[in-house]
């Protein structure tokens, strides 16, 4: 599992840099080769290519979805190889989400070599190309695939002391366009709209939507515009993340900024503000049956050796949201142990890859068939 790791993680898996990613899909491919275990490659235009791995399980029994994506946050040059120190093994996606896959990998096939896939309900395994950026592909392929299945686990990366994640904020993007005219700063002042004026008061407005207390966040993170200090700016942008508990909040943050955006243009006349996007990802909700399921995989952790707490909810957002959409009970961070996420000091516990496939492996072959979800 650990040189395993280490090929992939060598490799550049930058969502932007499809070439890498495809490179990466074709190892994964081989990773994945095991007996009763299909592979379709999905095409993207814009991305690596997605990949969708099936079996044909038992008769009669609702499918297990297994999801897991193959991209990463850095670009080429920035943070590369794979280092081992000691019980770390650190690297870009070690952590997430290549360590997941290897995890997954792993367990089908020890199941594959001590009684077959056939055994097992029927799997739909997704690893999609586009995670880091909200799956605006990956989410159809995961809908298309998983559709029908009584339960989703997701391999994102291991949370400490193992524990599960049945909770995460939905997300939000905008980008808030506002349009001027243009002018000299001195001899034509007032022939000009500056757009960056009124860019302004819709930035002091949105971060003051923020409510910790609800879960509500947003947070105005890229600003630009403007030609110079001696030109009246015509045109300015702002990206905007939002972050919310439920779907309702989403849409009515949602809603608030686009009236903002309104407001702010009042009283600077020849100026205007155009809002595009919205809610990107729902959040995943805990409900009654992804409960279950949590304890479910949870007593086969803890026969592995693992913790099974169940994790406070997490800001960041994952493809776990789009199976519950589907009406899935889905779980998350069920990737190796490790730290550092998305930062140049990702690493794992490089022990824990094999007790999260024990984990996995004893889940597929006994969990599903006693609690159907």
């Amino acid at each position: 599992m650990d040189e395993a790791l280490g090929a992939l993680v060598r490799v550049n898996s930058y969502t932007e840099n499809p070439a890498g990613g495809r490179t990466l899909a074709g190892l994964l491919r081989e990773c994945f080769a095991v007996p009763g275990l299909s592979a379709e490659l999905v095409l993207s235009a814009r991305f690596a290519d997605h990949l969708v791995f099936r079996s044909a399980g038992r008769a009669g029994v609702r499918p297990v979805a297994l999801v897991g994506h193959l991209d990463t946050v850095y670009p080429p040059g920035r943070f590369e190889g794979y280092r081992k120190e000691g019980a770390l093994r650190r690297g870009p996606g070690a952590l997430d989400p290549k360590g997941g896959l290897i995890v997954i990998a792993w367990a089908l096939r020890a199941l594959a070599a001590s009684g077959g896939l056939q055994a097992l309900p029927p799997l739909r395994l997704v690893v999609v190309s586009d995670e880091e950026v909200g799956s605006p592909e990956g989410q159809g392929v995961i809908r298309e695939a998983i559709g029908g299945a009584q339960a989703c686990l997701v391999f994102g990366a291991g949370r400490p002391g193992d524990a599960i994640v049945t909770q995460r904020k939905g997300t939000g993007t905008l980008k808030v366009v506002a349009q001027g005219r243009a002018a000299h700063a001195g001899d034509a002042y007032a022939d000009g709209a500056n757009a960056l004026w009124a860019l302004a008061r819709f930035v002091d407005g949105a971060q003051q939507l923020t409510d910790a207390a609800r879960g509500l966040t947003v947070n105005v993170g890229r600003v630009v515009g403007g030609q110079g200090k001696n030109t009246v700016p015509d045109r300015a942008e702002a990206d905007v993340d939002l972050r919310f508990c439920s779907r309702e909040d989403g849409e009515a943050l949602v809603a608030r900024l686009q009236h903002l955006a309104t407001q702010a243009c009042q009283g600077i006349p020849g100026t205007r503000l155009e809002v595009v996007g919205g809610v990107a990802r729902a959040p995943l909700e805990r409900t009654e049956a992804s409960a279950a399921l949590m304890a479910a995989y949870g007593r086969c952790a803890q026969a592995s050796g693992l913790g099974h707490a169940e994790s406070p909810r997490v800001g960041g957002g994952s493809d776990a949201s789009t199976s519950f959409g589907l009406g899935i009970p889905s779980i998350d961070g069920l990737g190796p142990r490790g730290q550092g996420s998305h930062t140049v000091e990702e690493s794992i516990e490089v022990d824990s890859l094999r007790t999260k496939a024990q984990a996995l492996a004893r889940f597929l072959a006994s969990g599903p068939a006693l609690f159907p979800f």
